[in-house]
C-alpha cells in the first residue's frame, strides 16, 4: 500500500510515518525541509520536496498513492488562515481526486462541526466537506486538546509554578497525547477493510480541566502547580510575545474562547486511548523539564 503524509515531521507525522515504515508499506511525504525527514528516506520512503501551495508538487506526490492522509496544517503566514486552508483543501482534494486516490484519512478536530466562534478550526467543516465529496472512503479524525501543548508552559512552571492560559479552569476538556492519535490513525490507515464515510472521536482516556491537569502535573513533577486563567486579551499578548503574529494569536485565542462557551466541544462517541496525562507527563514534560 503507498501512502501519502503531508506532515512528515510533526509530533503525530513522525510517529505516524515509522509505524507505517515498520509495517513494510510504501511511504511518500510532502516536505519543504529534506534533513528534516532524511532518516525516513534512508529507511526507503519517497520524498517530494516544496510546498502544498505547489500545485506541480501536489500532483507527483498523489501518482499511485493508494491512502491519503491529510493534517491541514496551521500556518502563521497567511493573513487569511482560513480562506487560505479551504482553498488548500480543495486544491489538494481535486489533484488527489484526478490521480485516482479514492481513499483519504483526515485530521479535523473537535468542534469541527462549526464554521465559526472556535478560531483556526473553523475551516474545518468545509474541508471536511470537500474530503468527503472527493473521496468514496474518508475517515475524518476529531482529536481532542493536545497534552503536547502543556510543553509551551514549561519555563512558567519552571520559573513559578504556573501554567497560563484563558482556558476555563475548571472546564473539563478532552486531552489527548500526539502519539495516541499517530497510533490510531496508522491503524485506521493500513486498514484496507473499512468504507464509506466516517467521523472518529480521539478524545483521550478522560475529561480534564485545566486546574485538574496543573495539579496532575505538579504531582508527577514532585513541585507545586497551580492554574492561572487569564484573559483573552493577555492570551494574545502571551502568543504575540512568543513570536506568533498577531493575527494569529487572535484566532487561536478565538479557539480557547470557543472552548469556554461548549462550542468547541466533543460530540463524538469516546474512542479511549491510552495516554494519560500523568504518563504523558511522567514521560514527556518531566524530562523536558529536567532537560531545561
Amino acid at each position: 500500500m503507498r501512502i501519502l503524509v503531508n506532515t512528515p515531521a510533526g509530533n503525530i507525522g513522525r510517529v505516524l510515518v515509522d509505524l507505517l515504515l515498520a509495517a513494510g508499506h510504501d511511504v511518500t511525504m510532502i516536505s519543504r525541509n529534506p534533513r528534516k525527514v532524511a532518516d525516513f528516506v534512508g529507511r526507503g520512503a519517497k520524498l517530494v520536496e516544496g510546498s502544498i501551495d505547489d500545485p506541480d508538487v501536489l500532483d507527483r506526490a498523489m501518482q499511485g498513492v493508494d491512502v491519503l492522509y491529510w493534517l491541514p496544517p496551521l500556518v502563521f503566514d497567511q493573513a487569511d488562515f482560513l480562506g487560505w486552508a479551504r482553498g488548500c483543501a480543495d486544491r489538494v482534494a481535486g489533484i488527489a481526486q484526478a490521480a485516482g486516490v479514492r481513499r483519504a484519512v483526515l485530521l479535523s478536530s473537535v468542534g469541527a462541526q462549526h464554521d465559526h466562534g472556535v478560531g483556526p478550526i473553523a475551516c474545518l467543516p468545509a474541508i471536511e466537506g470537500r474530503f468527503r465529496a472527493a473521496f468514496p472512503d474518508m475517515a475524518s479524525l476529531r482529536p481532542g486538546h493536545f497534552m503536547e501543548n502543556f510543553l509551551m508552559s514549561l519555563p512558567t512552571i519552571r520559573s513559578e509554578g504556573a501554567i497560563y492560559s484563558s482556558h476555563a479552569a475548571d472546564q473539563p476538556i478532552p486531552m489527548i497525547a500526539t502519539r495516541d492519535i499517530a497510533r490510531v490513525s496508522a491503524d485506521i490507515v493500513m486498514d484496507g477493510v473499512w468504507r464509506g464515510h466516517h467521523v472518529i472521536g480521539l478524545h483521550g482516556p478522560a475529561d480534564v480541566s485545566y486546574s485538574e491537569a496543573a495539579g496532575i502535573i505538579g504531582t508527577v513533577l514532585g513541585r507545586p502547580v497551580r492554574y492561572v486563567q487569564i484573559d483573552d486579551a493577555a492570551m494574545v499578548g502571551a502568543m504575540t510575545s512568543s513570536g506568533m503574529p498577531e493575527h494569529m494569536a487572535r484566532l487561536v485565542s478565538g479557539l480557547y474562547s470557543g472552548i469556554r462557551t461548549g462550542m468547541a466541544r466533543r460530540v463524538e462517541p469516546r474512542n479511549p486511548t491510552p495516554t494519560t496525562l500523568e504518563a504523558f507527563t511522567r514521560t514527556c514534560l518531566l524530562p523536558a523539564l529536567s532537560g531545561g
